[in-house]
């Protein structure tokens, strides 16, 4: 009985072990799946704003990718953020001239020179050929910042309107040259008025007016054609110095050092020097053109500023 006793108690000791380990095991396990996080869902977060593009649009967070361009994500369909492409400034040209009402003490003349004891000359280009010469002269006194005065015909206006407003964009003045470049003195009152007429309407069309400065063709003039251009509006104006440059090489006698020295020659105080922009129809030669950095050196060597004419008002 007693043996009995004692296996009975061993069978109840090990149940009751068996049972404290299966209750451990099964806290262990809910502990494990209590303490586990739950996983949390895919999270949605909103794209930066596109300039332009209005409200941001929603997109996975990552999905978006890097502009090259702006450093900023981009959403795929969006408007891009990139700036766009800045357009070059472009010069833009300055007002032309305006024109001026013709002084009395300028009437009754062809004027040689600016009346005047100062240091200054003034450069003058007549335009009634082609304009060979001309950007060369342009870009020369835009380097030198040096201005002048262009003698235009109103033929010449009308075919190279493009020269007529870069002339004007250069702060320069233009003047009236005629339309068509006739011998003046063949011509009556009316027909010098109708010739300064027509080439102001063309030169205004290009977009300067050219009052109140006037060139005779060819220099050809007396007293009765210098009233008839005043009764139009306009100072009849010569010139000091022809550079000759129009001639051309001359058969290649001639050059560039040529025109300089004869323009030096007559350097003086109010000096008003004529060239011309056009080629010699001869040898294709641009002497004026070639000649002119050199001018402006040596007269600013010798101390001389530069106007346009419209020191003489």
């Amino acid at each position: 009985m007693a043996a009995l006793g004692r296996r009975r108690l061993t069978v109840i000791i090990v149940a009751a072990v068996v049972l404290v380990l299966a209750a451990t095991a099964v806290a262990i396990v809910l502990t494990r799946s209590t303490s586990q996080p739950t996983p949390a869902a895919p999270t949605v977060s909103a794209s930066p704003t596109v300039p332009g593009s209005g409200t941001a649009s929603a997109a996975p967070t990552g999905s978006a990718a890097p502009s090259p361009t702006s450093g900023r994500p981009t959403t795929p369909g969006a408007p891009s953020t990139s700036p766009a492409p800045t357009k070059k400034p472009t010069a833009t040209a300055g007002p032309p001239l305006p024109p001026m009402a013709l002084p009395p003490n300028l009437r009754g003349q062809d004027l040689e020179r600016i009346p005047t004891q100062e240091k200054v000359v003034a450069l003058t280009f007549d335009a009634g050929g082609n304009d060979a010469g001309l950007a060369s002269i342009l870009s020369t006194l835009a380097a030198q910042h040096v201005p002048a005065t262009f003698f235009l015909t109103g033929a010449w206006a009308k075919a190279h309107p493009a020269d007529v407003a870069q002339i004007a964009a250069g702060g320069h003045r233009v003047g009236n040259h005629s339309m068509t470049h006739p011998d003046m003195t063949t011509l009556t009152d009316a027909q010098i008025a109708a010739e300064l007429s027509a080439a102001q309407a063309a030169i205004r069309a290009a977009g300067v007016d050219p009052r109140p400065f006037f060139r005779f063709p060819s220099g050809a003039r007396d007293a009765r054609t210098i009233a008839a251009v005043n009764a139009s509006g306009y100072a009849a104006i010569r010139w000091t110095v022809d550079s000759l440059g129009w001639q051309g090489t001359v058969g290649g006698v001639r050059g560039a050092p040529s025109v300089i020295q004869r323009v030096m020659n007559a350097i003086q105080p109010g000096e008003i020097v004529l060239m011309h922009v056009g080629s010699n129809p001869d040898d294709g030669s641009t002497l004026d053109a070639a000649a002119l950095p050199g001018i402006i050196d040596q007269m600013h060597t010798e101390g001389y500023t530069f106007v346009t004419l419209d020191a003489l008002i």
